[in-house]
């Protein structure tokens, strides 16, 4: 889905209103629209996602994600043959606060092609999977986890050097 069309749609429609304003009204409309290029796609981005999530949850057995190819979002859709073995729901805030946060997450190709296949191969979405990812890392005790060197019980240490 190219979402230029609909950026410079929005755009057309705010020069539009200038055409009876003067030059420097004209000039700063033009300058504006310009810059909102990005804000309009990210807006649009978030149109789709909550669209997706709002259609997944009328759906019974299939997953629909937003994904970007390049600049492009596309919807795919994940079917699950048999609910049982559907993985568990994705983990949820505790504390009094139920909305959900946004963030922008930069990552290496090779790193985003990585935790899209971790994702597909789970049957989840990116979103649910980095969600996870984060909780399972923030449960884990400090020093623990799976790249933490095991350390010896105390009193099972040995110190110092061996002569012949």
């Amino acid at each position: 889905m190219d979402l230029s069309e609909y950026a410079e749609s929005l755009r057309r429609e705010l020069l539009a209103i200038t055409r009876f304003a003067g030059e420097d009204v004209a000039r700063a409309a033009e300058l504006l629209a310009e810059s909102l290029d990005s804000s309009v796609r990210l807006a649009l981005l978030d149109v789709l996602s909550a669209a997706a999530e709002e259609i997944t949850a009328s759906l019974d057995g299939a997953v629909v994600d937003v994904r970007l190819s390049g600049m492009a979002p596309e919807f795919v859709v994940t079917l699950h043959q048999d609910r049982a073995a559907e993985p568990a729901p994705e983990p949820t805030d505790t504390g009094d606060d139920a909305s959900q946060a946004r963030i922008t997450l930069r990552l290496p190709e090779s790193l985003k092609t990585r935790v899209e296949s971790a994702a597909g191969a789970s049957g989840v979405s990116v979103n649910a999977w980095l969600v996870r990812a984060v909780t399972k890392s923030l449960e884990t005790p400090p020093g623990g986890g799976p790249w933490a060197k095991p350390r010896p019980p105390i009193g099972h240490r040995y110190t110092g050097f061996a002569r012949s």
